[in-house]
């Protein structure tokens, strides 16, 4: 295949971001349209279009990633990239393109990799084809390519990935209901890998069957989950650190009860805490995927991360702000 444009050479790469997500509180209770408290993070993909001179569909990855994550996930990928094509309108056996996905965001289970993706997708055609789309429209168009990775997605990624910022969503039976937070002082967190990649539609399934086995079971722990994400709300907006790691504990434990911790999370989250984090939890699907720990200053900040790097593949730093 040949390229037609040389559009690659001035392409505004910049104005596809599409950002990372960590979960404060609400994973897999957001399914179930109560609140969840979501953060964006720093780190971004973005996505570059250049059409072909024949039909076709070619897709260049360049995002960084933990071992297998891509290999796995990759069928997911292009069943994702061709629904937000699809949603856009875009035929490739009309009008064929390369498609380049890059960024600093690096792809792991429960960072948002996902939405990030089809989000950039959906922000670079905007660019390319003029479209003028709303944020609105672009949080849609990556909540259709959702579908392609998580079958019935929560939305909550697609939307911090679109939005940035530190965000309460929820779902409703039309559009999800979100409210950007401003906070009183950036939080700093620590967030780490385990190493593992894991199917989001099949943990979100398995829970789903639980419920169903057992209503009065789940329904205690969504009344529990209700009052902690409320009380993380307010511990947010005060600006209260340590209510809010002791929350993040909480939720952590009702995680472990739904069955979507394991071994390497829970022993991450505990080297985190004796590090000096002042909480810390799972984030995201679970069953592997990621953690994150509430650490306070920058010198704590780093002693965390230094203490998750002696069990875990990868460690990062950032804030919320």
């Amino acid at each position: 295949l040949t390229l037609l444009t040389t559009m690659a050479d001035d392409f505004p790469i910049h104005q596809t971001h599409a950002y990372g997500k960590l979960i404060l509180f609400g994973e897999h209770f957001v399914v179930y349209k109560v609140p969840a408290l979501v953060g964006a993070v720093s780190a971004y993909t973005d996505c570059k279009v250049e059409y072909l001179n024949e039909p076709g569909l070619e897709v260049v990855d360049n995002r960084p990633a933990v071992p297998l994550y891509k290999e796995q996930k990759m069928e997911e990928g292009m069943e994702a990239i061709n629904l937000t094509l699809k949603h856009l309108g875009v035929d490739t056996q009309k009008r064929g393109m390369k498609l380049t996905f890059g960024g600093d965001l690096c792809c792991a289970s429960g960072i948002g990799a996902s939405a990030a993706q089809v989000v950039s997708l959906a922000r670079a055609f905007n660019v390319v084809d003029g479209r003028s789309m709303t944020e609105d429209e672009i949080n849609a168009a990556g909540y259709e390519g959702e579908k392609g990775y998580h079958g019935t997605p929560s939305g909550i990624d697609n939307t911090a990935a679109t939005f940035g910022g530190l965000l309460r969503f929820q779902r409703t039976d039309g559009a999800p209901i979100f409210d950007k937070k401003s906070l009183k002082s950036p939080i700093r967190i620590v967030y780490a890998s385990t190493g593992i990649t894991a199917s989001t539609t099949k943990v979100v399934g398995d829970v789903r069957a639980k419920k169903e086995a057992d209503e009065a079971w789940f329904a205690n722990l969504m009344e529990q989950y209700k009052v902690l994400v409320e009380d993380g709300q307010t511990a947010v907006e005060a600006g209260d650190l340590m209510t809010l790691g002791k929350l993040m504990d909480q939720n952590h434990v009702l995680l472990q009860e739904l069955t979507v911790s394991c071994k390497e999370l829970d022993d991450l989250v505990a080297a985190a805490r004796e590090a000096g984090a002042l909480g810390a939890k799972m984030s995201g699907t679970g069953r592997g995927g990621l953690m994150i720990a509430l650490t306070p200053t920058e010198e704590i900040q780093s002693a965390v991360a230094d203490a998750l790097g002696e069990l875990a593949p990868q460690v990062w730093k950032t804030t919320f702000a």
